[in-house]
């Protein structure tokens, strides 16, 4: 490049450059810096305010010998992998369903999209009117006459964090119908006449054809849903409070309860930085695939 149309090229959108100035300083000091800080205050021995005094990986190695991480991990691994897949499956289907231009379909969508507007607080204080044996199904089931009818998952060691599945499968479905339905909107017509005339099945056309041809929103709503389990906390501390004990303990709890609670930020840290590298262990691989496929367009 020339010496002569190099200015012209840097003071090219200059406005533009400048008013992105504030958002740039914004990105690289709160996000990056932050975060930077944090994954090293991790490798010290702070307790209530930030101290320099490295200890190495001994947060690390505590963290992973704490009981209550091992059980918060193990809890997000069922609520995740749930999660993910029956999300994934159901959104799906209910798509499917959208997309045979059946009667009301705006009001259908509104009705499976609500839940998505509401908060996870009030999605877990709902579920837990819901599941409580005291007025909720099994207060119902009773009223009815099946007296010794007893459903209190709430209540249940083993099963409480499966409360907290059904609770985000209510809240998260939606959002994942809606990206799928756009999914299948954007299929050519084309593609369904022809698979008509083959006299293909339904159910072979979604499985071989209309499913891979979906691969980048399949892609997208699962980053979208892994990286919402990863960070999951409210709808725990208003469904469950993470009990019965810690029967339904995750880990963005573990990291509350350790910064705020007992002073320990060189544990919640490390918590906190195992999360941050879970999320980018699912990102990273997205970006990049979007980033190849955006190049070869």
């Amino acid at each position: 490049m020339s010496a002569t149309t190099r200015p012209n090229t840097i003071f090219k959108n200059l406005n533009a450059k400048v008013a992105a100035i504030p958002m740039i300083a914004t990105v690289l000091v709160v996000f990056i810096g932050c975060t930077l800080w944090t994954v090293v205050l991790s490798f010290t021995s702070s307790r209530s305010l930030p101290e320099l005094t490295f200890v190495g990986f001994d947060q690390y190695a505590r963290l992973f010998t704490t009981p209550r991480w091992n059980i918060s991990a193990i809890n997000l691994g069922i609520f995740g992998i749930f999660t993910l897949v029956f999300s994934t499956v159901i959104g799906f289907i209910l798509a499917a369903l959208m997309d045979q231009k059946i009667r009301f379909e705006g009001a259908f969508r509104t009705v499976f999209l609500y839940p998505y507007a509401l908060s996870f607080i009030v999605t877990g204080l709902v579920w837990q009117w819901i599941l409580t044996p005291t007025f909720g199904i099994q207060r119902v089931v009773r009223d009815l006459g099946f007296e010794t009818f007893t459903f209190s998952i709430l209540n249940n060691q083993r099963y409480a964090i499966y409360a907290i599945v059904i609770a985000g499968l209510w809240h998260g479905t939606g959002l994942v119908m809606a990206l799928m339905l756009a999914g299948l909107r954007g299929i050519d017509e084309d593609i369904w006449k022809a698979s008509r005339v083959d006299g293909i099945p339904i159910w072979k056309t979604y499985l071989f054809i209309v499913i891979p041809m979906m691969r980048p929103v399949f892609i997208t709503t699962i980053v979208l849903i892994s990286t919402g389990i990863v960070r999951v906390y409210d709808l725990v501390v208003a469904l469950t409070g993470g009990g019965p004990g810690n029967a339904s303990e995750v880990p963005a709890k573990y990291v509350y309860e350790f910064m705020f609670r007992r002073a320990n930020l060189g544990q919640g840290l490390a918590a906190s930085t195992i999360m941050l590298t879970t999320v980018l262990i699912i990102v990273i691989p997205w970006a990049l695939m979007e980033y190849r496929g955006g190049k070869q367009k």
